[in-house]
């Protein structure tokens, strides 16, 4: 058992190293390699997480007593590692130390939980999919499958929003203007990668289709930006339905700054019953794929 409790911020304690102290006092010394014997407060010592950071603990003291001066985004990564915090905390750590968040770190997502999809699903008859920084196809309803995309039947390497509107010739025949709705596409494309720090992870696609389509090569060239729509209306052309309006809009999803979920909603009360009778419909995956 340890003497004190957690120490707590005071008013007259500089904040930055009162949330250094409180998440080094929550790690378990033990469970990180190192010997307990008696310690009068619970937690890691101050030269503990100095060396798990790879900096001078007297560097790290001074920071946690606020005498150090501002570290660089490069120390406030070492110790977030150390003191293991999640990329939340991290962000946090980084605004009481140098008064911004962190640049941005990619991470490729790996799907979405039976939650969100449960969310997908109970969206029917609109469709409704959930997409990634780099546009691709995660996760979708019933309704997208038969409106959009079957995107089921496809790998899933596959299932890119980009790959879909400059190589399948499909997508000329279902956009209205497919010329303009590209150069939108792909404008926030730009502008959303640029802001998920996945530039880079983008490159082998950039140059796949850049190969592949000369559109998509002199589009991309044109080096142009938009921002979000927000909300707005998609015309579409469909195999069954023929020419349809969706109202649409994009959200981002709750504790996933990877992904966003995007809404089709039909503009009429007719538009919805048209598309939940091709919902229970089998035939309708077979005459998207024509």
């Amino acid at each position: 058992m340890f003497g004190n409790p957690v120490d707590r911020p005071r008013s007259h304690e500089n904040l930055f190293g009162a949330y250094l102290r409180h998440h080094r006092q929550k790690l378990d010394p033990s469970a990180l390699g190192f010997t307990v014997g008696r310690r009068r407060t619970p937690g890691l010592r101050r030269e503990e997480v100095a060396q798990r950071a790879h900096i001078s603990p007297t560097w790290y003291t001074w920071l946690e007593q606020g005498r150090g001066g501002a570290p660089s985004a490069e120390v406030l990564d070492r110790i977030a590692g150390a003191l293991m915090l999640t990329d939340e905390e991290r962000e946090h750590l980084f605004l009481l130390g140098l008064g911004r968040p962190p640049e941005v770190r990619y991470q490729k997502s790996e799907g979405v939980t039976p939650r969100l999809q449960r969310v997908l699903d109970a969206l029917d008859p609109s469709p409704a999919i959930i997409r990634t920084a780099t546009w691709d196809v995660v996760a979708w309803n019933r309704a997208a499958t038969v409106i959009l995309m079957n995107y089921g039947s496809l790998p899933p390497e596959q299932r890119n929003i980009l790959r879909w509107l400059f190589l399948d010739p499909r997508a000329r025949t279902a956009q209205y203007d497919w010329e303009n709705v590209a150069r939108s596409v792909l404008g926030l494309f730009r502008l959303e990668i640029a802001r998920a720090g996945a530039s880079a992870a983008v490159e082998p696609l950039i140059d796949e289709l850049s190969r592949l389509s000369p559109d998509f090569k002199a589009m991309w060239q044109d080096n142009d930006v938009r921002g979000p729509h927000g909300e707005a209306v998609k015309h579409i052309r469909h195999p069954a339905l023929g020419e349809f309006a969706f109202e649409y809009s994009s959200f981002a999803v709750d504790g996933r700054k990877d992904l966003s979920l995007v809404v089709y909603n039909p503009t009429s009360q007719n538009g919805a019953a048209r598309v939940a009778s091709l919902i229970t419909d089998p035939a309708a995956e077979r005459d998207l794929s024509r």
